[in-house]
């Protein structure tokens, strides 16, 4: 029996049209744009603006582009998986929410809850339902508006992340493509370094918890640092090892864009050269789930058909994982 594997098929991407500079950063926190660049890689993170405008407003974006691109028609999405960290609610999912938009009508849809390496967990698990044969098109979104979760009289968060959306379809395919090996992993105990201490159900919103701006992203960055190196480095050399990869053999490395130094310790391991690492942390920041279907979106006129392409991510949680794609389709002859 011909295996079937889940294929990208088409790639979207959205991010709002403010940008939030380093040098307006350095109004409101002591902090410079040599500073921020020097330690993260970022110059630049766009920001939503406006009223009642939650993940859900970028992520229709993102799918429409998407849906407009590969002449697809929104009634035969199977389904749906949005991985974000900033929900437009508690309940329902978000992904429920784009699923009315772009009239889903015929998809279940959840939301996938992973931190930083939520697009590569919601990868790994809608490759899965394509695999079983009983689902033919299945959307996963990355989307995160992190402006509503971050302090900006925090110096040690605020310049790091920004607002983002993207998409990719997946279909199945029987050629030697698609995803082929996927490796996930957690620690949880990593949790203390990198979280929001308020506004769930152990710390409900009070007035105490407000007033001492507990709902805002908490990082302890020396942690979060040590910890990413190394977990993004175990996925990615996890995956090469099982599939006999090499660093000459893989054509691009997608990373969470996080920190440029993290993802150069990640090429570096690989033994891989700085023209195959997609990198566009500096006119984005960390869009959190966001920031691979960015990149895959950015690059995607590069992509050519058969390019072993690695993706690889590590967020709070601690989770991490990697994924590894062969590349279905020229970009270019869909994106020129």
């Amino acid at each position: 029996m011909t295996k079937i594997r889940a294929a990208i098929t088409g790639v979207g991407a959205y991010v709002p049209e403010y940008i939030l500079t380093n040098q307006e950063l350095e109004k409101l926190v002591d902090t410079t744009d040599d500073w921020i660049t020097s330690r993260t890689g970022i110059k630049e993170r766009h920001i939503l603006k406006g009223e009642n405008m939650g993940t859900s407003h970028m992520a229709v974006k993102a799918v429409n582009q998407l849906l407009a691109k590969t002449n697809t028609d929104p009634a035969d999405i199977d389904l749906i998986i949005c991985a974000t960290t900033t929900p437009d609610f508690v309940f329902p999912a978000t992904a429920n929410i784009i699923a009315h938009e772009i009239g889903a009508v015929n998809s279940f849809s959840y939301d996938m809850q992973a931190a930083c390496s939520g697009f590569i967990y919601s990868l790994t698990a809608a490759s899965q339902f394509i695999e079983t044969g009983r689902y033919k098109k299945v959307l996963v979104i990355g989307a995160d508006k992190m402006s509503s979760i971050i302090d900006y009289q925090d110096r040690a968060t605020c310049v790091i992340f920004g607002d983002g959306a993207g998409a990719v379809l997946l279909e199945p395919t029987e050629e030697e493509s698609g995803i082929i090996d996927h490796y996930c992993r957690v620690n949880g105990g990593g949790w203390v370094h990198l979280h929001q201490k308020a506004g769930g159900s152990r710390r409900p919103a009070s007035h105490e918890t407000v007033e001492n701006r507990e709902h805002f992203v908490y990082q302890e960055g020396q942690a979060v640092f040590k910890n990413a190196v190394v977990g993004m480095a175990e996925a990615v050399m996890e995956v090469m090892q099982r599939n006999n990869l090499t660093g000459e053999q893989i054509a691009w490395l997608v990373p969470h864009q996080a920190n440029k130094r993290i993802i150069d310790a990640t090429a570096n391991k690989m033994n891989l050269d700085s023209e195959r690492v997609m990198l566009n942390i500096h006119k984005y920041g960390n869009t959190t789930n966001g920031t691979i279907p960015l990149c895959l979106w950015e690059y995607e006129n590069r992509l050519r058909k058969g390019d072993n392409v690695m993706l690889a991510a590590f967020g709070g949680g601690f989770t991490y994982g990697a994924v590894y794609i062969k590349w279905a389709y020229n970009g270019n002859e869909v994106n020129p």
